[in-house]
């Protein structure tokens, strides 16, 4: 069995990219960083698993394409699809750069996209795979100073749902799995970004962080790798066009 990781050079990814090794899964891992996405197929290696590691820009449909094709050649038809990779910065809306926002879409919406356009084909002619989309708590409500973060994963929702129907006929099951903050990279940026622009002081930023969770702690990266192993396994089987909040 085959996963392709995208943004697997840490955090979320790493810990995705790690589990599917433990269950036996050659695993692909990719992201824009070389150096990161060494690291973890190195892990992997270290582990005794099978790794091979890309570098590709997901808002790049070429360089996605040839991604997967390359994947495959390496190590067989892609099993499971994990679309990982994404980025978030946060701005007042009156005056957010367009940057940002196009930036923004491109990684998280047309990067998503982007690698599900280039898997389907040959899962749907296999009537077989999972594909796993990383979305978060923000593709279900809104939240303040992230406008282009939450549209892009409100938009990776609407296409889980609907592409979920369309590969549901096709042995394909397409699901989301919408964390709340997680102990990351990302939400220690964001925590600097509230220390630096409130005065808090950082256990204060984070808990700001933590109440906005049900359980009033950070989510850890393993957490969410266990509901896409659960995606992805027999058990899953059944489990499609949902949308996951952990």
């Amino acid at each position: 069995m085959h996963v392709f990781v995208t943004g697997a050079g840490g955090g979320v990814g790493r810990a995705i990219a790690l589990r599917f090794a433990r269950d036996g899964y050659s695993v692909t891992v990719t992201g824009r960083t070389l150096s990161t996405v060494e690291q973890t197929a190195a892990l992997i290696a270290e582990s005794g698993g099978a790794a091979h590691h890309l570098v590709c820009d997901v808002a790049l449909r070429q360089q996605v394409d040839e991604s997967v094709q390359t994947a495959e050649q390496q190590l067989g038809a892609i099993d499971v699809l994990v679309n990982n990779a994404g980025v978030s910065d946060s701005a007042p809306f009156a005056s957010m750069d367009d940057h940002l926002w196009e930036r923004t879409m491109a990684v998280n919406l047309d990067g998503t996209y982007h690698c599900m356009r280039a898997v389907t084909p040959g899962m749907f002619a296999r009537r077989s795979g999972r594909i796993i989309n990383i979305a978060s708590s923000a593709g279900k409500v809104g939240y303040p100073y992230t406008a282009a973060y939450v549209a892009s994963k409100h938009g990776v929702l609407g296409l889980t749902r609907s592409v979920a129907m369309e590969a549901a006929s096709r042995g394909v099951t397409v699901n989301a799995i919408c964390p709340g903050w997680i102990a990351s990279d990302m939400t220690m940026r964001s925590m600097a970004r509230i220390v630096a622009r409130t005065g808090k002081t950082e256990r204060e930023a984070r808990m700001i962080l933590e109440a906005m969770n049900p359980q009033g702690r950070l989510i850890e990266p393993e957490e969410v790798a266990a509901v896409a192993a659960f995606l992805a396994s027999p058990d899953g089987a059944g489990t499609n066009g949902e949308a996951i909040d952990i």
